[in-house]
């Protein structure tokens, strides 16, 4: 009953026109194969409305559902003469491809809930940030093997074909230990009939480790954090780009490597996640907006005298302010976006730190870079041995913005890299073949879509006792930065307000946060609140 549901689902669906059109490929090319490999499209929808028995056989054993589907179109084969070359119902491998899965939890697969089900080998979605991915390499489709024992009736014709299932390793598609169903003798590959597709290793984890990458966060909550491994296969090869947000569906796997067990999830499907952002601005910037609306200038300089009222007074740092705005405004994921990179010069790092900090906080992409790990891609070996880019700070926060600090920290060799991305909105990772088990050395250009803010600490020459030339007056010391670098930068503020002779308000403002940090000591935070600002 199965199969005459399948036959009339795939009639009506338009998949039975396609399976014909790629098995005339298949055919014309006159070439035999092990195995000849499909991949059918399922809407759960239509088939459940269709047979609800079938639709849930498809969502909870699709390894089981897909050999339903194997002998309908081997039957398909056999009786329309679509592929002449073809002998056993073996040598088709059908890949269930479902358009979507039913919006409940039990079909959602968390990438930070415990424990992870990995156990079901059923169709799962799931979603999150690409944070490293390895380079396109060859896995084994299928294969044939023979019996090694003449008078044996599998010694000959497509009568053992092994096929990759998902999570498999390729030690279980193809090795020279299998032996004969039959007589049990050893069993021969023949090599001449391997058929080979692409595979890429991904490795992706919940977007919420973007929270944990801002350095500071209003939520307080606590989550686990844990990178799980993807395989893309064929079609899906290159579908995937570093840093990019992803809804997926798999199947996931549990892949055994020497005397580790990692959890991988096998994709079927994979779509770019586009975040609906707030839909609305608050009533008050609205009520602003109408007030101001006589002047062009009125309500952008109200709104950057009021602006990070928790962190420094209303009135204080305003050019600054105006300035992170115009940054903030600019962030958008598009391919040539405008970018607004800041470079502050100042001798008074701890207020600044704290305004950037907060600011930063307003994005769902913003990113405080830490110290110790890299800015831009770097790339290093994976579990497999393989090679693996890794997506550091600048990449996770594409459309957003990086914070990269004190830019008078950082050595020569990074300042030059820090240069040349600046001047093109790219990076080049290197990977050398000969040390990742590749014939030849390979080039990976990988696009660095955001907006970079970093701050030079005026006072830090004298603290290296470097001799000072005498400047005229407005002449300004950048000598702890290359020019070329200050240049890079789309904005340059010199903000003179040294720490020994800070302001009388922000004095009474740094000393009221740390007597009560959540004190609400301005109308205008009660006005326009953090949420306001990040709407």
């Amino acid at each position: 009953k199965m199969r005459e549901v399948v036959l009339v689902y795939l009639d009506r669906s338009g998949g039975l026109q396609k399976f014909v059109h790629d098995c005339k490929k298949y055919n014309d090319s006159k070439q035999s194969y092990a195995v000849y490999r499909f991949i059918i499209s399922i809407n759960p929808s239509d088939i459940t409305e269709l047979d609800a028995t079938l639709g849930n056989y498809i969502l909870h054993n699709p390894l089981q559902a897909a050999q339903i589907f194997q002998s309908v179109c081997f039957v398909a084969i056999k009786t329309l003469s679509l592929i002449e070359q073809l002998q056993t119902e073996a040598q088709i491998s059908i890949l269930l491809k479902p358009t979507h899965l039913p919006p409940l939890p039990s079909y959602v697969l968390s990438l930070s809930a415990y424990p992870f089900n990995y156990t079901s080998p059923r169709f799962y979605m799931s979603e999150g940030i690409v944070i490293a991915m390895g380079t396109v390499t060859k896995y084994t489709q299928g294969a044939r093997f023979l019996c090694t024992e003449e008078t044996c009736p599998f010694s000959e014709g497509f009568r053992c074909i092994r096929v990759h299932c998902p999570g498999a390793t390729e030690s279980a598609t193809v090795r020279t230990d299998f032996v004969c169903s039959l007589c049990s003798s050893p069993l021969q590959e023949d090599m001449k009939f391997r058929v080979l597709g692409d595979k890429q290793i991904v490795e992706m984890t919940d977007a919420k480790i973007l929270s944990a990458l801002k350095g500071y966060s209003i939520d307080k909550s606590h989550f686990r954090i844990q990178a799980f491994t993807l395989f893309l296969r064929d079609e899906l090869a290159n579908k995937m780009t570093i840093g990019n947000h992803y809804r997926i569906i798999g199947i996931p796997a549990c892949v055994q490597n020497g005397l580790q067990a990692t959890a991988c999830i096998e994709v079927t499907s994979v779509q770019l996640y586009k975040s609906n952002g707030p839909s609305f601005v608050s009533d008050n910037f609205k009520y602003l907006l109408s007030l101001t609306s006589s002047s062009c200038w009125r309500f952008t300089a109200i709104l950057a005298n009021i602006f990070a009222s928790q962190v420094v007074p209303p009135g204080t740092y305003n050019t600054l302010k105006l300035a992170i705005l115009l940054s903030l405004v600019q962030t958008c994921e598009k391919e040539n976006a405008d970018y607004l990179d800041l470079l502050i010069m100042t001798s008074d790092t701890l207020v600044i730190d704290r305004l950037l900090n907060y600011s930063l906080c307003l994005l769902p992409r913003g990113i405080r870079h830490p110290p110790s790990s890299d800015i831009f891609p770097s790339v290093s070996k994976d579990k497999h041995g393989s090679a693996s880019i890794q997506a550091c700070s600048a990449v996770l926060a594409k459309g957003g913005i990086c914070y990269i600090g004190d830019l008078s920290s950082y050595k020569k060799d990074k300042l030059e890299l820090l240069q040349s991305v600046l001047e093109s909105r790219t990076t080049t990772v290197f990977i050398p073949g000969k040390k990742y088990g590749e014939e030849a050395d390979q080039q990976v250009t990988v696009s660095v879509q955001t907006n970079f803010w970093s701050f030079v600490d005026v006072d830090s020459s004298s603290k290296k006792h470097i001799q000072k030339e005498n400047f005229l007056i407005g002449q300004m010391d950048v000598s702890l930065i290359p020019v070329n670098l200050v240049d890079g930068f789309g904005l340059l503020i010199y903000n003179e307000f040294p720490s020994c002779r800070l302001s009388s308000p922000v004095v009474h403002h740094i000393l009221k946060k740390a007597i009560n940090p959540e004190a609400m000591l301005y109308k205008a935070s009660q006005q326009f609140t953090t949420q306001d600002f990040e709407e």
